[in-house]
């Protein structure tokens, strides 16, 4: 794909999503040397970036007079959510396969908007249902698909079209559709900003398939506190653009925990675990000597579980304030 693809999408979905807010800390910028913006996908529709992929695919089926009267996805969480309220958009039926270890609150909303949930006991036992029922009617995967990764990539579109050019970039990374649309929207606006992937160091895949230069995956679903990246592989499609990417950071469960309260804390605003890859990675960066540069963090959704809050809150970080040693 060429990055007008992910100005196409914009076009294409803008009518139907929220403009959602660049936020600031001052606190941070200050304690930190750096200008740092964070893309706040909790205000999206369905809490997540997700929606904007899942919408610019069914919206380009409907353009091409090939809109499905039925879709079907398998997902974790938010893509689920994502589904069933674009099918929902356009009139047409959704299922939506679930492993057992989905967010039990992602897994409502997704009933809630209309969709039918499958809920099957391993992730790979979900895909692999999914294409099967894809032989009657259209497979909407989370991230293997271009329509999706030109959605995902007009969160960083309109944060650009808002504030202009970026030194970084960070981005969490599960089945690579965000960080993908990422860097190709990043190709629209600068040939010098650097984009990176965070992954948590027990969901490293895409990590060590950049690292080696050939995809790795999971047998069993890597179970991560940061549950929207308990995937078990990237794709070739979105590989081909983590090949492209300045750099990965592997992030630890203890900086996970972390940064979801710090932000939580310092942004006034709910966001789930994955969101605190991005800034985990920002940290690490300006650590090794990155100050006084114009970063940007895609914060991609604001859909926590319940148990999964009293985990993250069980232990108080926030007497530990964030610092460049």
């Amino acid at each position: 794909m060429t990055p007008d693809v992910v100005t196409q999408a914009y076009n294409r979905i803008k009518d139907f999503i929220n403009r959602t807010p660049l936020l600031e800390s001052e606190t941070l910028n200050e304690r930190l040397k750096s200008r740092i913006y964070f893309k706040f996908e909790g205000m999206q529709k369905v809490g997540a970036f997700k929606a904007r992929g899942a919408l610019n695919t069914l919206l380009h089926l409907k353009e091409q007079n090939a809109l499905p009267k039925e879709v079907v996805a398998y997902s974790s969480g938010n893509h689920a959510q994502a589904v069933a309220w674009a099918a929902k958009q356009l009139g047409i039926k959704a299922t939506v396969i679930v492993p057992s270890v989905a967010s039990k609150v992602k897994i409502a909303a997704t009933k809630a908007y209309g969709a039918e949930v499958i809920v099957t006991k391993e992730r790979q036992e979900a895909e692999d249902l999914a294409h099967e029922k894809s032989k009657t009617c259209f497979l909407l995967p989370p991230y293997d698909h271009d329509d999706v990764i030109a959605g995902q990539g007009t969160v960083a579109l309109e944060a650009w079209m808002e504030e202009g050019n970026f030194d970084a970039i960070f981005a969490p990374c599960g089945g690579g559709g965000l960080i993908s649309g990422t860097y190709l929207a990043s190709c629209l606006f600068s040939k010098s900003v650097k984009v990176y992937a965070c992954e948590p160091q027990i969901a490293n895949d895409a990590a060590e398939s950049y690292k080696t230069g050939c995809i790795k995956r999971f047998e069993t679903t890597p179970m991560t506190i940061a549950d929207g990246t308990r995937t078990l592989g990237i794709s070739e499609r979105t590989f081909q653009y983590i090949k492209k990417l300045a750099g990965f950071y592997e992030i630890s469960e203890e900086e996970i925990v972390y940064w979801t309260q710090w932000l939580t804390h310092l942004l006034k605003i709910n966001l789930e675990p994955t969101c605190a890859l991005g800034m985990a990675g920002a940290y690490s960066w300006i650590k090794r000597g990155n100050y006084n540069k114009k970063i940007l963090v895609i914060v991609s959704g604001g859909n926590m579980d319940p148990s999964t809050y009293l985990k993250i809150w069980e232990n108080s970080h926030l007497e530990s304030m964030p610092k460049i040693d």
